[in-house]
């Protein structure tokens, strides 16, 4: 009786392993099935621009003792007013800038050996935003005519922005599509099927680049360092095949 129990468990097992194998060969056989009737590729699509808008940053700073922190603070409003003449000699606009409140921090002396009253740096900043590229250019390459007037101003890198981008990429999205339905038709001469109906598509990120710049990122890149851009995008696409 023992042994009749056990191989009616064993027949068990052996049908339920069957199903489950034709089940597994079933799914595998009709998703290779699906993958042959489908083709994926990636297309891309790019566009030249010229920056339309662009920003200077600029700041000016002081170092004062803390017994005679009142005379930075006048030295930095002084200073503050020859900012202000300069834009306007290179013809900024008011509404164009935006002035920063004074910061201050303290100026640390790491030699242990150096004994001193303590020091803060006043600092402002100066911010411009213009459509006017020359004009920014221009100021940013001028600056030096505050140093000659005795104002500790520095500047940063002007940065070039295009604000058409959004518009732009929808566009390039539509182009990246149909350069990749031309590559899955190449790709299909070789099998003797051709390219059916668009399954899925999807975007990937939006590179803006320098001009002749091949310098993407996986997540993305918008250089503003140049005036001239490079507006690339990419769709991997899945188009049915008949």
């Amino acid at each position: 009786m023992e042994n009749t129990k056990n191989n009616s468990i064993s027949s068990i097992i052996i049908g339920i392993s069957i199903i489950v194998c034709t089940i597994i060969f079933s799914v595998v056989f009709y998703s290779s099935r699906y993958s042959s009737d489908s083709l994926t590729v990636t297309g891309s699509a790019s566009m030249q621009v010229v920056s339309d808008n662009a920003k200077f940053t600029g700041e000016f700073t002081r170092i004062a003792k803390v017994s005679v922190l009142g005379t930075g603070y006048s030295q930095i409003a002084n200073d503050l007013t020859k900012v202000k003449a300069f834009l306007k000699t290179q013809g900024i606009d008011d509404k164009d800038i935006t002035i920063s409140t004074v910061s201050m921090y303290e100026n640390y002396n790491y030699d242990k050996n150096y004994q001193t009253e303590k020091e803060y740096i006043l600092r402002q900043q100066v911010e411009i935003s213009s459509k006017d590229i020359d004009k920014i250019t221009s100021l940013a390459q001028s600056a030096q005519q505050l140093i000659n007037q005795g104002v500790i101003f520095s500047v940063n890198p002007v940065e070039y922005y295009y604000s058409k981008l959004p518009d732009v990429r929808v566009n390039l999205l539509s182009d990246a599509i149909k350069d990749a339905m031309a590559r899955a038709n190449k790709m299909a001469e070789s099998t003797g099927k051709k390219v059916g109906n668009l399954k899925s598509a999807s975007s990937g990120v939006v590179q803006v680049l320098p001009s002749n710049s091949l310098e993407i990122s996986d997540y993305g890149t918008y250089d503003t360092s140049k005036i001239n851009k490079n507006i690339m995008v990419t769709v991997k696409a899945s188009f049915g095949m008949k």
